[in-house]
């Protein structure tokens, strides 16, 4: 089940006037990880001060009780309803130009299923799903299906850049690659794929213990990927890192902002440093490092504390640990480390992102200083693309709880 803490998030809004005057009218989109639903709560600056967040715990309230066809709902001063609407001019919904799959070349060779014939035990996360198919065999395969729901740039470009990379990795044990790729049923768009399933949660749990050998596979598979393919992964942290009960092996997975040579490299996120930082973690179960923005962090930070605190179950003595983490770092510091990265000799390569097709068709976005239609091209809502006659998969579904109810009520 999706934490709630994540479920919501405030994604764009707009206030007529001073936001710092309490009677202000105001409008805040929240978007909704569970129900795959954008809502428009309109009031005042007085219930929706700016930066505070109340947009999201007021509809926390109530979300479950909506209906998907209800776009916005309008909260008195007191954070209570006085209306709902289902127009759908209030809809603040964007399109996600999802591409046809016949459009994509490099990946017109891996398998891929119908979004219809997924079954959905769970939800894990924020654009992750725990879903279940059956194969040629009639066999059945519990999968994550991770897809592409809420559209921002950045999204779009992350989303086709993980899809390539997972299609291009070679098999190695520690590391999940791409299972199946998942298809609307109406036009063969692409909204996502899925990877093998591993039950037993993270390492971000603490009660997990943690093995030597498992801090050997991962320098393993990070110098594999730095030094061999020239891929950064860029997000190494306890809960990215998995231990799968059939091979009792380490797998390293969520590429979501991994950088491919100089392309989307960043600052400070280099995966040697992530792995000083995450065993540190691992071990300590101390987390405040997490905070600090990855440019402002140093490895020193923790390699020059003494002693680390033990709150984890280990096999071997936490210096055993350190030891092996500090050779492995200093070997990789001291060996044209960038250099090799930049120049390895197995680079994984893609297409970039191209321009939806979509996108060219112009719409109109208001008036003119002359009162006539503007017409523009590129990002539109979800409400422009329909008007236009443009494909629009509809993500929007009942809420976990409703579902989990309805299982109840049916033993």
């Amino acid at each position: 089940m999706i934490k709630p803490e994540e479920r919501f998030f405030t994604d764009s809004g707009s206030y007529f006037g001073a936001a710092e005057n309490p009677n202000t009218e105001a409008f805040l989109n929240v978007w909704d990880w569970d129900q795959l639903h954008m809502v428009k709560l309109k009031g005042t600056a007085k219930v929706f001060p700016p930066d505070e967040g109340h947009e999201v715990q007021i509809l926390a309230q109530f979300a479950d009780y909506l209906s998907p066809e209800v776009c916005a709902v309008t909260i008195d001063d007191n954070g209570l309803i006085t209306g709902v609407s289902t127009d759908p001019d209030e809809d603040e919904t964007s399109f996600i130009p999802h591409f046809p799959f016949a459009t994509i070349p490099p990946l017109a060779n891996f398998p891929t299923i119908q979004c219809s014939k997924l079954q959905e035990p769970d939800r894990l996360g924020p654009g992750v799903d725990l879903s279940l198919y059956e194969d040629k065999s009639g066999n059945p395969q519990m999968v994550a299906f991770k897809f592409n729901s809420w559209w921002k740039p950045l999204r779009m470009q992350m989303a086709w850049d993980e899809l390539h990379l997972l299609g291009s990795l070679p098999s190695h044990p520690n590391l999940l690659r791409l299972d199946r790729i998942i298809l609307e049923d109406v036009e063969s768009r692409v909204i996502g794929f899925t990877t093998k399933y591993i039950p037993g949660g993270t390492l971000e749990n603490p009660k997990v213990p943690f093995r030597f050998e498992w801090l050997k596979q991962l320098t393993q598979v990070v110098d594999f990927l730095n030094l061999e393919l020239g891929i950064m992964h860029q997000d190494i942290t306890p809960r990215n890192l998995l231990v799968d009960p059939a091979t009792y092996k380490l797998v390293l997975f969520d590429f979501n902002f991994a950088a491919r040579g100089k392309y989307n490299l960043m600052d400070g996120r280099d995966d040697a440093s992530s792995v000083v930082f995450s065993l540190y973690e691992l071990i300590t179960s101390d987390t405040h490092f997490t905070s600090i923005p990855p440019w402002d962090r140093n490895i020193d930070m923790v390699q020059s504390i003494s002693e680390w605190p033990c709150n984890r179950e280990l096999d071997s003595d936490v210096l055993v640990f350190r030891s092996f983490l500090n050779e492995w770092v200093v070997k990789r510091r001291s060996d044209r480390d960038m250099e090799r990265y930049l120049n390895a000799p197995n680079q994984l390569t893609w297409p970039d992102l191209p321009n939806p097709p979509e996108y060219d068709a112009p719409f109109e976005l208001g008036k003119t200083l002359d009162g006539e239609p503007n017409w523009v091209t590129g990002v539109r809502t979800r409400r422009a693309a329909m008007e236009l006659g443009q494909y629009c998969f509809r993500w929007e579904r009942p809420p976990q709880s409703r579902l989990l109810k309805k299982g109840e009520n049916a033993m």
